[in-house]
């Protein structure tokens, strides 16, 4: 049974969450489209940005088709490339990866990054390091600034961000530093929500986690280091 069965909801002007993807571990992917306007109009001059893959079937392809197609797939690290090799066929885009984790996706034309890429006047790449070896985030400048996550920063219970250790987590202590060093990069001014690349139910029906800089500062992050594993 396909878990993704409705149309992406839009949670931002221009922003879309889909709904959580089988394929990546009940993942959810996002779609940014930069100009809707203009690629309503005429598809060749959309800049559509897709992090991670979202479900791959006839209602997701005939949405993206709508909105103008893909140009550029971010991947938020390894559990987040579901069809990957699908979508660059379909629209053609480049897929954007930290370099850590190329290696996963043979025989695609990829474009690497190290520690920062500026992808464009709007989103800018960080590497994140923990959850996995080329865990990432992106941040995108609009609404007081977004950042998507992956599964780096989910929300807990209580709908606060924070980072998760797993038996699958790759370096716990990284993903704590990699948690200082987004509080060190941005503000209350340029971080104002955080998407999640999983755990969206904790959410309650909103599209993301408000107030995000204020409340990712409220973490102990010396009494997380200490966290055991949670399988």
């Amino acid at each position: 049974m396909q878990i993704q069965t409705r149309w992406p909801r839009s949670i931002f002007d221009s922003i879309f969450a889909f709904a959580p993807n089988r394929d990546t571990l009940g993942g959810t992917a996002y779609l940014i489209v930069e100009n809707s306007a203009d690629a309503a109009k005429d598809a060749s001059t959309a800049k559509n940005l897709l992090i991670d893959a979202p479900a791959w079937n006839d209602e997701t392809q005939e949405f993206l088709q709508q909105q103008g197609g893909v140009q550029r797939l971010f991947l938020t690290h390894r559990g987040g490339h579901g069809k990957a090799i699908e979508i660059q066929k379909t629209f053609g885009c480049e897929i954007v990866v930290q370099e850590q984790e190329a290696y996963l996706l043979p025989n695609l034309e990829v474009t690497t990054f190290e520690r920062e890429m500026q992808l464009s006047s709007s989103a800018r790449a960080l590497w994140t390091p923990g959850h996995s070896p080329g865990s990432a985030c992106l941040h995108w400048s609009a609404q007081g600034g977004i950042l998507f996550t992956g599964r780096h920063l989910l929300p807990t219970a209580q709908a606060d961000p924070a980072p998760l250790r797993s038996a699958k987590t790759f370096h716990w202590p990284r993903q704590i530093q990699s948690t200082r060093r987004i509080l060190e990069a941005f503000s209350p001014e340029s971080l104002a929500f955080i998407c999640p690349g999983a755990s969206s139910g904790y959410l309650r029906g909103k599209g993301a986690i408000d107030r995000a800089y204020d409340r990712l500062a409220q973490l102990d992050l010396d009494a997380l280091q200490q966290t055991k594993v949670l399988m």
